[in-house]
């Protein structure tokens, strides 16, 4: 302890206990001294909210390769994904997945004893167009049990774990990654972590939205932290919207339960994806069935003209609608469902229903609107998970960053379904394994002076602040109604440039805001006003590079530029932070064997 700090000292310091920072853990920890840092119990990760399943071109079913995968991921990017970094997705997702299996993960069977797979939005035999099965999964908590799985692995491996501290900044010593200053929230108490490398992986920031599937605790700590230092975000305008979240509530329904045979249908009864995506229908990418829910709504074909539309999940219509697409189960016998089945391939979908609504998915469908969800854009990193600090690809040394937090970028404008569980296992463990490479070339960095000061001064104004007129939670309702209003699924200018000017007043009474409690120990009040500034400065970004980017492309969606613009627009943007406000730059999308061509499902 230094002062009344206290000092601890690792190789690989990881920020975030999902599957990300997990599966980083894991593999670095085979090699050098690990500390994982988790702002609250490492298995109430928010991996754990994963449902449907995680993409790997098995086989298990039908014929699929990881070619396939690789260009399904490419084409649902709406062509903005780097072509390189997806076929290390795609090609490593098989190895993985089976790798999960042997740590013990219990995936679903199929009859032979092979791992089941159901089919998913947007994966398809690139042959006959069809849908493939390639999401294998574990019922609808895949992404509980990989956290479960991983998180054994790592207690096996003795990973050091430090529970509920917050981490507050990332400290940098001549442009190099040093260390982090946290706060450990049972005690108020501040800790400074000396690395020889750093990893983010503290996921996204959706509750900058009204509307959305992610929990309380995604507040973009991670992305704001190092924008705050001078690092870029990546393509911050791509946000994705799932189309099957709980009306008014956000909770995900998920995307396996179409892949089961679910159907989405209006306020008329009409099954009205046959309209948008004639040949994938209510397995299309995500972009293109938000978008489709929010036409029919907008046309007056919401049901009892409200802002939702249904996900039918009874037998009795999957099975016709099953007939009347004219499926085949594997031995080539129509293809049929029933209530168990879907009971047991979908149990917390069904107990979310009827806790949340009251109603038997089974006996009556599920009114459902889009919901922000999944965060394209983030740290922009190479293929080893380590941060780039610039346009031109340098890297910052020592920073890394994997899962959603991270853009490598393998989602571009949409990310494909069951491809967020691939990308954390897949660039969790190359992030690891080269955080190991660098930490044997490295040796320790010293820390700067004072190292903790300018966290130790956020926190005394936040605390120091007189209780005044202006409220947390009013700020913070405020922003996600803005957002959810002008910068959600559809987008135009003059909304944009209103969410902006209105962003930038939430920013002003920000610093006005005071808490009560000035407490050392559990003060969530506190925590909830740093996260608070975390959220505006990360709304702003998104903001500002949707009002720049003047084509629709993916999950971006502009009414006022309504084409995708490859002349001018293929091309990922860059966030700076300075003083005059945020600074966009560009730099190009790397291009292999899928020159962008138009999207049709």
């Amino acid at each position: 302890m230094e002062g009344d700090v206290v000092l601890h000292k690792y190789d690989v310091v990881i920020v975030g206990a999902g599957g990300a920072g997990l599966m980083a853990a894991l593999y670095a920890s085979r090699s050098v001294r690990v500390a994982v840092l988790s702002k609250m119990w490492p298995v109430r990760s928010h991996t754990g909210t994963a449902q449907g399943g995680i993409g790997a071109a098995l086989g298990n079913h039908e014929e699929d390769h990881p070619e396939w995968h690789v260009f399904d991921t490419i084409k649902g990017s709406d062509y903005l994904a780097d072509q390189d970094a997806v076929r290390v997705l795609c090609y490593e997702a098989v190895e993985l997945v089976y790798e999960l299996e042997h740590m013990g993960l219990p995936f679903d069977r199929t009859p032979s004893g092979r791992i089941a797979q159901r089919p998913f939005g947007g994966h398809t035999n690139n042959v006959t167009k069809q849908p493939v099965r390639r999401a294998c999964h574990a019922a609808d908590r895949t992404g509980h049990m990989i956290l479960q799985t991983l998180y054994q692995q790592c207690i096996k491996q003795r990973v050091t774990f430090f529970d509920e501290f917050q981490v507050l900044d990332v400290i940098l010593n001549e442009g190099i990654a040093c260390g982090l200053v946290a706060l450990e929230i049972t005690t108020g108490q501040l800790h400074i972590f000396q690395a020889r490398a750093v990893v983010f992986a503290t996921g996204g920031w959706g509750k900058i939205w009204q509307i959305t599937s992610n929990a309380h605790s995604f507040t973009g700590d991670g992305a704001a932290i190092v924008l705050r230092r001078g690092i870029p975000l990546e393509d911050m305008e791509f946000f994705q919207f799932h189309p099957t979240g709980i009306y008014k509530m956000g909770i995900l329904i998920t995307e396996g339960a179409r892949g089961e045979g679910g159907v989405l249908i209006n306020g008329r009864g009409d099954r009205f994806m046959e309209r948008y995506a004639p040949t994938m229908k209510d397995l299309a990418s995500r972009d293109v069935i938000s978008r489709a829910i929010y036409l029919e709504i907008r046309e007056g074909r919401g049901v009892e003209g409200k802002d939702y539309v249904y996900l039918d999940i009874r037998p009795e219509t999957i099975n016709r609608y099953f007939e009347l697409d004219g499926k085949k189960s594997p031995d080539g016998t129509p293809r049929r469902i029933t209530a168990d089945e879907i009971k047991t391939r979908l149990p917390d979908i069904t107990d979310f229903v009827r806790t949340y609504l009251g109603i038997d998915p089974l006996n009556q469908p599920i009114p459902v609107q889009p919901t922000a969800h999944y965060a394209m854009g983030g740290i922009p990193t190479d293929l080893d998970g380590r941060a780039l600090k610039n346009e031109n690809n340098e890297a910052l040394p020592g920073l890394y960053a994997a899962g959603e937090v991270a853009c490598v970028s393998v989602h571009g404008a949409n990310r494909l379904g069951t491809n967020s569980l691939v990308d954390i296992l897949v660039f969790g463990r190359r992030s690891g394994l080269d955080a190991v490479r660098y930490c044997r070339q490295t040796d320790f960095t010293k820390l700067p002076a004072r190292a903790d000061e300018p966290v130790r001064e956020t926190l005394e104004s936040l605390r120091s602040r007189p209780l005044g007129d202006e409220r947390i939670a009013d700020i913070r309702a405020e922003m996600q109604r803005v957002m959810m209003d002008y910068v959600g699924v559809f987008r135009e200018a003059t909304g944009i440039e209103k969410a902006i000017r209105a962003l930038r007043e939430l920013q002003e009474r920000y610093q006005r805001v005071g808490i009560q409690d000035k407490s050392m120990c559990y003060n969530t009040d506190l925590l909830e006003a740093w996260e608070l500034g975390c959220l505006l400065e990360l709304a702003e970004v998104t903001a500002v590079a949707a009002l720049a980017r003047t084509e629709s492309r993916g999950c971006h969606t502009r009414e006022d530029h309504p084409q995708r613009d490859d002349k001018n627009w293929l091309k990922h943007s860059l966030a700076f932070r300075t003083e005059q406000g945020i600074e966009l730059r560009y730099k190009p999308v790397t291009i292999l064997n899928y020159p962008p061509q138009e999207r049709v499902y």
